[in-house]
């Protein structure tokens, strides 16, 4: 558990309740009758058979301590496991904001109530960990050896993830270690694991934790991630690492994907909502740099006119000039000055100040100067101030798409009458595909864009022929359960909205090539989902849109890294007039510890 992981004593909650209820545990009224071993209190399942009970002398040899925040305790371990591979031979011992007087290497004897603590509470619908709490111990011996450490690799990983319930709970299933990778996880709960020279597939976070693979040869990025590329294989062999090294003793390690922590990493296999299981390590693997470089693209030629998108994560005045810096350099240097940039994530001129402030000229004025300053052109914006507190994102922040164009290689075609509320139409100007607002608002109160980003369309020129930019940001996965739910397959909440979200876009699109068949049509933005995922098929049906990222090299196919998974949620989209299209998503941001912005930008060059 990292240190930002805060929470109260853990209980038995009330789904171990209802598993007691409907009769899938078996609750002892009494543990006393004979002595009972870290394997009968963990069983065969995810829930304790003795969850609510109160167990007396537990042996175990202390593996870990836990010294710091509000969740401390101490691990333990039988030395004399049984041959079940799917009971657990260790426990937590919790102690909240109490540190134990416990050493590694001590022989105690644990007694307390078995819990469920459920990371993030039961409504998260993420796993539990089996803890004993309400304890007390005695010290038998110390410097005891400890158990070995279970490795963590292919031979032990199963490719298979988890187990179908038909999207209901796996709690009550016994554990199949050698076939499912959670079920090989939960089996060691608590227990001691290691990996060896594992390569960094997420990078360090501000909370100090990282994200490894103990598959090297599964499924990699062609600069040293993990690859999400189907909802079928969310690549086992991922897990995080968090310490319980002093940080005066041995720092954290700042590592970037494509690094490895070389060696033997090692600790205790915790579990949390911040990305599931984790290596408490008590000894961490050195640190290799693997020099990943930040990516720079060509410039676009003469002919070519070229459209990025970048999510520049909660942009405000409020914002470090830092960021504002480092922004404007990407976009001059490693995107080489976009004609037209689709930002995401612009907040308006106080930031999350929640008032009735909604315009954002400050916010992009301070991004123009600071692109200008780096080097690049007098850039221009575009954008459509939302109504208050109507589109989503951090409270008062009132987040919105916008463009920036470079006015010495584009035009913007201004057309009155756009404003929060008023739809945008398609018009027919002489056979020719129009606006009746430019930049406008699709379909903006439409129901699908409850609480979410209203898409922008603008008419640009280029070299006298018009081109239709659709800018997006799809609504959030906020909500969804986790690839390490409970609850397998687990339930995308979020996806209807998306899809809705995208068939309007399509809808959209399909109104101006029904003017106009050879329409320049780019859809770019973060829409917050996969190219394999039912929105994507919504939003490219009828062949209307070509999701760009589908051409690209199947390991270059991400711009966002999230718990070790490399995917795509970014996209560029052209219509069939828009042929042999240059694209290229530019790794400046996701795969290190020193972003400007979770997202990498990307950006295509075309000759309309």
């Amino acid at each position: 558990m990292s240190p930002r992981a805060v929470r109260g004593p853990a209980a038995v909650t009330a789904v171990v309740a209802s598993a007691l209820a409907a009769g899938l545990l078996a609750a002892p009224q009494s543990a006393s009758a004979a002595e009972v071993r870290i394997h009968d209190i963990q069983g065969s399942t995810r829930i304790s058979p003795f969850a609510g009970t109160q167990v007396s002398e537990v042996p175990g040899t202390v593996t870990a301590v836990r010294a710091f925040g509000s969740s401390r305790g101490f691990w333990i371990q039988d030395p004399r496991p049984d041959r079940d591979r799917a009971t657990s031979e260790a426990i937590f011992v919790f102690t909240g904001s109490k540190t134990p007087s416990v050493a590694v290497g001590d022989a105690v004897r644990v007694s307390g109530t078995v819990s469920e603590y459920y990371p993030g509470g039961a409504d998260a619908g993420l796993q539990s960990v089996t803890e004993l709490t309400k304890a007390t111990w005695t010290v038998e011996s110390s410097g005891n050896e400890l158990p070995a450490a279970f490795p963590l690799k292919p031979a032990t990983v199963p490719d298979r993830y988890a187990p179908d319930a038909g999207g209901g709970s796996i709690e009550g299933l016994r554990l199949r270690p050698n076939s499912y990778a959670l079920d090989r996880y939960e089996s060691l709960e608590g227990m001691r694991v290691s990996v060896e020279d594992a390569p960094v597939v997420g990078a360090t976070t501000p909370y100090n934790e990282l994200w490894v693979t103990a598959e090297p040869g599964h499924a990699r990025t062609a600069r040293g991630g993990a690859l999400y590329s189907s909802y079928r294989d969310p690549n086992s062999g991922r897990v995080k690492v968090a310490s319980l090294i002093p940080f005066a003793q041995r720092p954290f390690p700042v590592a970037d994907v494509g690094d490895a922590l070389t060696g033997t990493t090692a600790g205790p296999l915790d579990y949390d909502n911040f990305g599931g299981y984790e290596i408490q390590a008590t000894t961490l693997g050195s640190l290799e740099d693997g020099n990943l470089p930040r990516e720079t693209t060509r410039a676009q030629k003469a002919d070519e006119l070229s459209i990025a998108t970048y999510n520049v994560e909660n942009l405000s005045p409020k914002t470090a000039q830092a960021k504002f810096d480092r922004l404007a350099s990407g976009l001059v240097h490693n995107l080489a000055t976009p004609d037209i940039v689709a930002l995401e994530e612009v907040q308006d001129d106080n930031g999350p100040t929640n008032d009735a402030v909604t315009s954002a000229g400050a916010t992009l004025k301070k991004l123009t100067d600071a692109i200008k300053a780096a080097g690049g052109p007098a850039y221009e914006w575009r954008q459509i101030d939302p109504a208050d507190d109507q589109d989503g994102g951090q409270p008062g922040g009132n987040i919105r798409v916008a463009f920036l164009f470079n006015p010495e290689r584009v035009s913007f075609t201004d057309v009155a009458g756009g404003d929060a509320t008023t739809p945008v139409r398609v018009t027919d100007k002489d056979g020719e595909a129009a606006l009746s607002a430019s930049p406008g608002r699709i379909d903006p109160g439409n129901p699908v864009w409850k609480d979410s980003r209203k898409p922008l369309v603008g008419q640009f020129s280029f070299r006298g022929r018009p081109v239709f930019v659709i800018a997006d940001h799809f609504n959030s996965k906020g909500g969804d359960q986790g690839l390490d739910s409970r609850f397998q397959p687990p339930a995308r909440g979020s996806e209807a909205q998306r899809t809705g979200q995208a068939q309007a876009v399509n809808a959209f699109a399909k109104k101006l090539l029904a003017v106009d068949a050879r329409a320049r049509v780019v859809v770019a933005g973060d829409l917050n989902d996969y190219q394999f995922s039912p929105a994507l098929a919504d939003l490219t049906a009828g062949g209307v849109l070509t999701d760009l990222v589908t051409g690209a090299r199947k390991d270059e196919r991400y711009g966002y890294v999230y718990n070790g998974n490399s995917q795509v949620l970014d996209h560029i989209l052209t219509s069939r007039a828009l042929r042999r299209p240059d694209y290229d998503i530019v790794h400046v941001n996701a795969e290190f510890a020193d972003q400007s912005s979770d997202h990498d930008p990307q950006v295509v060059r075309l000759k309309p």
